[in-house]
């Protein structure tokens, strides 16, 4: 649609509210979709698009993006899960290293904030390593599903955001270089990385966000909303984990038995079988990146599970054991398989519709330079909330706020306090929303419901983002 109405939201608002209605995701996501191919039937007028399943669900599917989430990020993080679980890996380190920081429910989660900052290479990275990582050792000591979850969940992108080594600042510097004259279009791309770079003192949502999330971990978070304030309360109390409704779409082998249950009797767990495959992604994610300015994360997730394989298979363990683990963790990555397949196609439909657009074309260009900030905050906030993607989100605002902060007022401590209020509006969007591929991450790799998870988090990052919009209004009126 190259004039989006505000029916180009319908498909958003139909998935949110039936998630939060219904608690269920899997047939928001299925009717948002649905929806999508309705309202673009209803601009275009050609039955093609009716047929949702051939107009938006196999191209989803058939994408790169998909591809890289399914093989990558599920199979490979699942199958290395499962070859833990028979090597006993990361129970071993769980219990050997975090054993030693974390001795109750207040340092479990600290260890899990920790986690957090070092796995710091993007939301799905940090979600899925810290919450595997840190799950056996905050069970153990009664830390709700839900407080977890918020922890890894509110540590991974908004430090993304805040340590530029990773990805994050290629991207985001890639879509404003060129866009004003403080940005100017080079041939390395250092001006955008630089600009991001000069404006992270102003993002002011990801250190809100990080530090309630440590306050939240060291017990001296004065008030964290009732929801959240029950699950403390039920975990503590009764050593239920979980809320008497909560649905996770991770099975829970150790659950309802003995972790220990799942490891080969025959085989000696070693922090190797831990530090040699984290090693191994982390080492082929950042240093490739940090000195010769290369993507590898896709090749390190494949030598990641690669490695653990190998050396499992090294140290003694039967290759139909190494086979058998594998396995049985992609297997268990179904569910959430099929919930990110739905949440890229909604992706998709969001596109065709131009959703984004709409937000960004009703905006307009007359707002008071005090309020541009806190305005751009929102509009990314909504944004990204409801399609799901902080990164698609500053695709298509980036180009657009850049330019128009610039407008109002060239000085750059003002265009760097509206570039952190959109780089921070995006990453809360991204955080909170049940269609997220971080939310959903986040709840499935720590144990968590994930509308329990979206619920109880929800408070505390709308208190982060309303303490960021003043910050940033307060900046413009102390430093422009």
């Amino acid at each position: 649609m190259e004039d989006p109405t505000w029916l180009s939201l319908l498909p958003a608002l139909v998935t949110i509210g039936l998630a939060f209605f219904t608690r269920q995701v899997l047939p928001a996501l299925f009717f948002g979709v649905v929806t999508g191919s309705l309202v673009l039937y209803a601009g275009t007028g050609d039955t093609a698009d009716l047929n949702f399943l051939q107009r938006f669900l196999l191209p989803a599917l058939g994408s790169k993006g998909y591809a890289q989430i399914l093989m990558v990020y599920l199979w490979s993080l699942g199958g290395l899960i499962g070859i833990w679980e028979k090597t006993g890996g990361a129970l071993h380190f769980a219990r050997e290293v975090g054993g030693r920081v974390a001795s109750d429910a207040r340092s479990s989660l600290f260890f899990a904030w920790l986690l957090g900052c070092v796995f710091h290479q993007g939301g799905t990275v940090s979600t899925v390593l810290a919450g595997t990582t840190v799950k056996p050792i905050a069970d153990a000591h009664r830390v709700s599903h839900e407080e977890l979850s918020y922890v890894v969940d509110s540590t991974a992108s908004p430090v993304a955001t805040l340590l530029p080594f990773n990805a994050w600042p290629a991207y985001v510097g890639g879509l404003v270089m060129g866009t004003i004259p403080l940005i100017p279009l080079t041939d390395d791309g250092l001006s955008g990385w630089s600009f991001f770079v000069a404006s992270i003192p102003y993002n002011f949502y990801a250190i809100f966000a990080l530090a309630m999330t440590l306050m939240l971990a060291l017990g001296v978070l004065p008030y964290a909303g009732p929801q959240m304030e029950a699950a403390i309360k039920r975990s503590r109390e009764t050593g239920e984990l979980d809320s008497p409704t909560a649905a996770p779409m991770l099975p829970d082998v150790g659950s309802s038995t003995d972790p220990e249950d799942e490891r080969d009797p025959d085989y000696t767990p070693s922090l190797l079988d831990f530090f040699v495959p984290i090693g191994t992604l982390l080492g082929l994610a950042v240093i490739p990146y940090a000195f010769f300015s290369l993507n590898w994360i896709n090749e390190a997730f494949l030598a990641c599970v690669l490695s653990a394989m190998v050396l499992a298979l090294v140290r003694g363990m039967p290759l139909a054991t190494v086979l058998d683990g594998f396995v049985s963790g992609c297997g268990r990555m179904t569910i959430g398989a099929i919930i990110l397949g739905l949440a890229v196609t909604m992706g998709q439909v969001a596109k065709a519709l131009n959703t984004a657009a709409f937000f960004v074309h009703h905006m307009g260009d007359s707002f008071p330079e005090l309020a541009l900030p806190a305005t751009l905050m929102a509009l990314c906030m909504a944004i990204a909330f409801s399609v799901g993607t902080s990164w698609g989100t500053y695709a298509v605002v980036f180009p657009v706020a850049m330019p128009l902060a610039y407008h109002i007022n060239p000085d750059p401590v003002f265009v760097q306090i509206c570039f952190g209020a959109v780089l921070g509006g995006a990453v809360f969007g991204d955080q909170c929303s049940p269609i997220s591929d971080t939310t959903i991450l986040s709840s499935m790799f720590t144990g968590a419901d994930l509308m329990d998870h979206v619920l109880t988090q929800l408070p505390l990052a709308l208190f982060a983002a309303a303490m960021a919009a003043l910050a940033s209004t307060l900046c413009v009126v102390a430093f422009v």
